[in-house]
């Protein structure tokens, strides 16, 4: 049974991470449409400004509701639908307030983040965060209820449902309105540009709430006040740790109309910026499938023993294969800038700073299991206050004199501090033999290689990037030899011990 158990959890999970993942991989590929229809990178800097405000006000909005969802209604089985119908009454009156607040306000709201002639993109925005945020408990209640094949299909749909309409408004309305205009002019303004973006979001977001009526009914709405208190104490915490790791994510995209005195000109850096950031967002897609995919394996191995031994071969793993990522990306940056519009070529010097910072994020989020680990969750918060503090001031001090590449900088040196100093700690509390040495030997390695990539000049593509494939192939050649072994993996492993 416990065997059946670890089966269908490896399997829920691979279907939850999947869709996150996969999910998350179609929505990048948004970028590539967007900066090559809105050349001006005035008009994405707007999009990546707003877009940083959506992912604050959803974690406002959802306030860690979630995981107390979770929480509580583990504890309660036998009042399920009481906690899931107070945590739905809860998230819709917040969600229906701020919504009445934004749409009241929505002037001083609306000149107050610079878009005194936008305040449609705020609403439209606002709605699709009031949406969200609510349709966040049924998804959650689908993970509870075990459904992981309807939670992801409901998700990809979702996203194939936002991808397909922004090809129709940036792409194929256009083409129509320039042939017969009189056919789509009833709903279509081509003036409107980056507006159909957002309305793509809300369109998406109104699509999504409708799916999930069937998960909204069926039961009997009751708000158990007993019950939210001590949901609206536990949450707290979460909202606060939420919101230092939000901000460390957004913090730079937030600030920088307020950082320039000309506003084109920030929203023109801020485009730049936001958009060959979006390259390294790989990194961050590979943390994620890293979390699903290889940690599972690591402790299902180690089932038993000391999980400390899983804990060091994880990282250990994550470092050498971000490092691997980090390489090919930038020894074939010159094919991959493609990704982004030519307007925003300028700004590809970023995407070895940011990635970096994000290898640093990544191995943080590995270290974080001591304080989760030993009931000192406290600790999160603290070290992402901290590394939101650094980012932050490097922004206001650095951006409006160097202009993007400060704001790289300040992800980089953010993520870095949050990695020392939960390093440290965590060796204090719960100590953890790491494999340092081995990691910096891999850290030197990756940077020798790309300092070489670099230094040597040449001109023919295929030459310099057979002499880089080269370079990637030393890398993978000394981790096989020196942590890799050939005869550890399922089938090579066979053929290598019949050799």
């Amino acid at each position: 049974m416990a065997g059946a158990g670890m089966k269908g959890l490896a399997k829920d999970t691979a279907i939850y991470g999947l869709s996150s993942i996969v999910g998350r991989f179609l929505n990048w590929l948004l970028v590539p449409l967007y900066t090559n229809i809105f050349t001006d990178t005035g008009e994405y800097g707007i999009v990546t400004n707003i877009y940083g405000y959506v992912a604050f006000a959803v974690v406002i909005l959802t306030f860690g509701m979630e995981t107390t969802f979770f929480r509580f209604i583990n504890k309660n089985e036998e009042r399920a639908s009481t906690v899931y119908s107070t945590t739905l009454i809860t998230l819709a009156s917040t969600s229906l307030l701020f919504l009445f607040i934004c749409f009241s306000f929505i002037n001083p709201i609306s000149s107050w983040m610079k878009y005194p002639d936008h305040s449609d993109y705020i609403l439209i925005m606002a709605a699709t965060v009031a949406i969200d945020a609510f349709c966040s408990i049924p998804f959650a209640y689908l993970r509870y209820k075990k459904k992981p094949i309807r939670f992801a299909s409901l998700k990809l749909l979702m996203i194939f449902l936002n991808i397909a309409l922004n090809i129709f408004f940036l792409l194929v309305c256009p083409k129509i309105y320039a042939s017969n205009p009189d056919l789509i002019s009833w709903f279509y303004n081509p003036s409107y540009g980056i507006g159909y973006i957002f309305a793509a979001n809300l369109i998406t977001s109104l699509g999504t709430l409708l799916l999930l009526i069937p998960d909204l009914t069926g039961f009997k709405y009751k708000l158990d006040f007993p019950l939210l208190k001590s949901m609206l104490k536990y949450t707290f915490p979460l909202l606060i740790l939420g919101i230092a790791g939000v901000m460390n994510q957004t913090a730079d995209k937030i600030l920088y109309p307020f950082l320039f005195s000309d506003e084109k000109e920030a929203l023109r850096q801020l485009g730049i910026y936001g958009a060959c950031a979006k390259i390294a967002v790989v990194m961050t897609m590979f943390t994620q499938a890293f979390r699903y995919a290889y940690e599972p394996f690591i402790f299902a191995q180690n089932k038993g023993k000391d999980n400390k031994l899983s804990y060091v071969m994880a990282m250990k793993y994550f470092v050498i294969f971000g490092l691997f990522i980090f390489l090919a990306v930038m020894f074939y940056l010159d094919i991959i800038k493609y990704f982004v519009g030519k307007s925003y070529f300028e700004g590809l010097n970023v995407v070895s700073i940011v990635m970096m910072g994000e290898i640093f994020f990544g191995i943080y989020f590995n270290l974080s299991l001591w304080y989760k680990l030993i009931d000192k969750t406290h600790y999160g918060a603290i070290f992402s206050i901290l590394g939101c503090a650094v980012i932050v001031a490097i922004n206001i001090i650095f951006v409006p004199r160097y202009g993007y590449i400060a704001s790289a900088w300040a992800s980089f040196f953010g993520n870095l501090v949050m990695m020392l100093i939960s390093y440290f700690f965590g060796q204090k509390y719960y100590p953890i033999a790491y494999k340092i040495k081995n990691m910096l030997f891999y850290l030197i390695l990756a940077s020798l290689l790309f300092a070489i990539a670099w230094l040597v000049e040449i001109d023919a593509d295929w030459l310099k990037f057979s002499f880089r494939t080269l370079l990637l192939a030393i890398y993978v050649y000394i981790v096989v030899k020196k942590d890799l072994p050939l005869s550890e993996f399922p089938g090579i492993g066979r053929f290598v011990k019949k050799k």
